[in-house]
């Protein structure tokens, strides 16, 4: 399994966009908390793709860091901890009690706090950065997030994310239909979405890049293991499992449609947002 990436035709920063929000009531966080919680203790495993992201979120970020941060969407603590290093005084939180459990025995000198997104359990104003990788797309509500955001963070404030957003998985998509399965993807909102959010919030757009990141794989089977296997399978309404002939199926219309010298790829579009509260 590898990754590469790619630019994609980008939203203008300071255009102000409606919100359309179809991803709203598409989660249920009871549900999401489960899957990520089950995932916890074999997460960093999987997730390879997602580290190559968090990655390049990372890597945006001075090397030497002060003040108060959050890491949203904490996960297992690896980011966590890769920022406390550099210098941050920071707080993980994450909605799965599996994963702040993981994180709490794995660095034990870091504070870990379970909390959803779209209500953190922050004062106003508290805090002076924001940072958050493949986290946020699980969110039903694109403008709670962003106005949570906004206010714990002080003026002057800043925020590094990097979300998934639609068009990812759209090979896995494609394959199901010309396969003729039902629809089995959580919906996504789209990178505009999430700029008309945060502008409505009052964020200053300083940097924006959208990337496909392609992950491949050795057959649909490890594709699909590869989601479930980082808690990411079912995020919303529960699916039939597919049978022995469904699966089949998939990986012939995957094959045919997609498959590159005997791999098939899987994209992940993530965007890349620097945000500032003025």
């Amino acid at each position: 399994m590898n990754a590469l990436s790619k630019p994609v035709n980008q939203p203008i920063p300071g255009e102000h966009l409606d919100v359309v929000d179809s991803h709203a009531d598409a989660i249920d966080e009871n549900t999401l908390a489960n899957r990520f919680s089950k995932a916890a203790s074999q997460y960093d495993a999987q997730a390879k793709i997602q580290l190559s992201i968090a990655n390049a979120a990372l890597s945006n970020l001075p090397l030497r860091l002060q003040g108060q941060w959050l890491d949203i969407g904490c996960g297992t603590g690896m980011h966590t901890q890769t920022l406390f290093q550099r210098g941050a005084e920071i707080t993980g939180i994450d909605i799965a009690a599996g994963m702040i459990d993981t994180a709490r025995i794995r660095y034990p000198d870091i504070s870990f706090v379970e909390g959803s997104a779209q209500a953190l359990p922050v004062e106003n104003s508290q805090v002076d950065r924001l940072f958050s990788s493949m986290a946020l797309q699980w969110c039903s509500n694109t403008q709670r997030v962003a106005d949570e955001c906004a206010r714990v963070l002080r003026v002057g404030g800043e925020a590094e994310f990097s979300i998934m957003v639609a068009g990812s998985f759209q090979e896995l998509h494609s394959s199901r239909l010309l396969a003729q399965l039902p629809e089995a993807l959580t919906p996504m909102p789209t990178a505009s979405a999430w700029l008309s959010s945060f502008l409505n919030a009052g964020f200053k757009v300083s940097r924006l890049i959208t990337k496909d990141y392609v992950d491949t794989h050795a057959d649909v089977m490890n594709l699909l293991r590869s989601i479930k296997g980082v808690g990411a399978g079912e995020t919303g309404k529960r699916h039939a499992t597919l049978s022995r002939r469904d699966l089949k199926k998939l990986g012939i219309a995957y094959e045919n449609r997609f498959g590159v010298e005997g791999t098939l790829p899987l994209t992940y579009r993530v965007s890349h947002f620097r945000l500032k509260k003025s």
